[in-house]
């Protein structure tokens, strides 16, 4: 019996040692399995190039930083949405609006045009036969002209001979009738008869000049000869134009073409009888559009029996536009649409409390003065940036997303990520990346440096807008030098070092290109570049100046430019003086 006892106390202490070993070793084993299963989910990736997604933490392949972990920087967005910082949204003037609709039953698009001459009313008074002008007695322009008038004294050689080949045949009148009458007919041919000509008849002498006498009436416009000028049968003395009708002439832009037709009623206004409003209809519009400033000639002819009417003088034209449809639709301010010359893209806020954004590709209708339609990727409702677009767009390249000039989103390399061999400082936080658009602190004998370049920059901006190639390769050159003068010493945080070295690299490789370059067209197209590079200087370290951010959505064959400018008034440096105002401001750097 005592046997039994012992082998079943055995027996009982031998399981409960088995089931304390085995049960520890189990969850010790269990422990380490959940925790690989952790690390096998937890993805890492780069807060410069978000599009990095690796399994373990490492250096990003591109820039060399320190990967994060990537939920810490998701922040829960979708795949194409970004947030900004609230310092962001206020150092750049972010400002959004509701898309909503306006009743296109009945608008008003408002046109820029001047006042010209009738051609069709003008008329040109020529000379009838060669010679010399004595005496000219029509001498401005402007100078009313009456038919009948005399307008010049002429020595004809050609009429000299004929003279005394007219006196001739007067003698031998009454034997050869058919010889005076084809002399005299050709005296006639050219204008030449009256009192004139008795007067030879009568005394036999040979007169050495001849008075021509206006056969047209009406205010000269061109005076094509001075006293002393030879003039040749056919030719032009002057024209005169009958100002008891003039023509507006307005240009439309190719957006607007199909709002026009011939027979609308237009209002017209200018700035000398602002008070009084002169009304006409389209009486023609250009069926060919100008390649330079991409719009048509629209012309109104208008009565001007009082004169008030001056050519050269500006007007307004007012066109109420009445269609067919009254649905209503919907409407968003142009300063809200980003062109890529075949896309429009717009910024949609899409949480109601926080700064997060998301691009938009639209349709755009027809415009009506600073307001588009859009057919087609909003609904009403939506809100979306109408101030500081750029400034938007700009944070989604910055972060990976998908943006006006990077479709399919990605981060697009910038000057040091390009330059992989680069031996670039690296950063375990998120916290050390500049956010799209936020200023970095800098020393003012930096920004001092910065604004040197920045001078440089501007004399290379007002040389395009005068079309001289010259001065920009000249200034291009001295940018280059100032550039090399920056003290980077200067720059103590990690990331500011960073920016610099990523904007100076695209800096001195554009300025090398217009330094090289002699064609106005390719300098234009290498400032486009080197613009947009200094934007980004300015909007992050700023120059201690406010500075005018601009843009011709014209310019780059639509495709569309922005530039610097120390002043608000819009001088476009793309077009020179084809087209010297087209463009405005964008945002305000300060």
């Amino acid at each position: 019996m005592k046997k039994y006892i012992v082998y079943i106390g055995i027996l009982v202490v031998g399981m409960l040692l088995g089931s304390w070993f085995f049960g520890y070793s189990g969850s010790k084993e269990t422990s380490p399995k959940h925790s690989e299963v952790t690390v096998e989910k937890e993805m890492w990736t780069c807060s410069m190039h978000p599009q990095i997604m690796k399994s373990e933490p490492g250096d990003c392949p591109i820039c060399g930083m320190d990967l994060i972990p990537a939920a810490s920087s998701a922040e829960g967005l979708l795949a194409n949405q970004f947030k900004l910082s609230e310092n962001a949204m206020a150092l750049a003037n972010i400002q959004t609006t509701m898309v909503g609709t306006t009743n296109t039953e009945e608008k008003a698009v408002n046109l820029s045009g001047k006042i010209s001459i009738n051609a069709d009313e003008t008329a040109i008074q020529p000379a009838h036969f060669n010679g010399r002008i004595e005496k000219l007695y029509i001498t401005s322009l402007g100078e009313r002209v009456y038919k009948g008038q005399k307008v010049a004294d002429i020595y004809s050689p050609e009429l000299v001979a004929a003279q005394q080949e007219l006196i001739t045949a007067n003698e031998l009148k009454e034997s050869q009738p058919e010889l005076f009458k084809a002399i005299h007919q050709k005296f006639k041919n050219w204008m030449v008869h009256g009192p004139q000509l008795e007067e030879v008849l009568r005394t036999g002498n040979v007169k050495t000049s001849f008075a021509i006498y206006a056969h047209v009436d009406g205010v000269v416009s061109e005076i094509a000869v001075s006293d002393g000028a030879h003039i040749m049968d056919g030719k032009s003395i002057f024209k005169v134009a009958n100002l008891n009708s003039v023509w507006a002439n307005f240009d439309v832009y190719e957006h607007q073409i199909d709002r026009f037709k011939i027979g609308q009623r237009i209002k017209i206004k200018t700035n000398a009888t602002s008070h009084k409003a002169y009304t006409g209809v389209v009486s023609f519009i250009d069926p060919v559009l100008n390649q330079q400033t991409r719009t048509v000639n629209l012309r109104v002819v208008l009565e001007n029996k009082n004169g008030a009417l001056k050519p050269g003088m500006f007007v307004t034209g007012t066109v109420a536009l009445k269609e067919m449809e009254t649905e209503e639709t919907l409407r968003i301010p142009a300063s809200a649409i980003l062109w890529t010359g075949k896309r429009s893209v717009v910024y949609q806020k899409v949480h109601a409390t926080e700064p997060v954004f998301e691009m938009r590709e639209v349709v755009l209708g027809n415009k009506t003065n600073d307001v588009y339609e859009i057919l087609e990727g909003l609904s009403v409702g939506d809100e979306i940036v109408m101030n500081g677009t750029f400034t938007v767009d700009a944070a989604a390249q910055l972060q990976g997303k998908k943006s006006m000039m990077n479709k399919k989103g990605g981060k697009t390399l910038t000057g040091h990520e390009a330059h992989v061999g680069m031996n670039m400082p690296t950063s375990s936080s998120s916290d050390d990346v500049l956010k799209s658009n936020e200023r970095i602190q800098v020393a003012s004998a930096f920004q001092e440096q910065l604004h040197v370049i920045y001078e440089d920059y501007i004399v290379i901006k007002n040389a395009l807008t005068k079309d001289d190639s010259e001065t920009v390769v000249v200034a291009s050159k001295t940018l280059l030098q100032n550039l090399t003068k920056v003290n980077m010493k200067l720059l103590t945080e990690k990331k500011a070092h960073q920016q610099w070295m990523s904007a100076k690299i695209d800096l001195e490789a554009m300025a090398k290109l217009l330094a090289a370059s002699k064609e106005i067209e390719e300098q234009r197209t290498h400032f486009k570049k080197l613009s947009m590079a200094f934007i980004k200087v300015i909007q992050v370290f700023g120059i201690q100046e406010k500075v005018y951010q601009q843009h011709c959505p014209m310019s780059d064959s639509n495709k569309g430019a922005d530039w610097l400018s120390s002043e608000k008034k819009v001088i476009n440096p793309y077009f020179g003086k084809t087209m010297l105002t087209c463009g405005e401001v964008t945002q305000i750097i300060e």
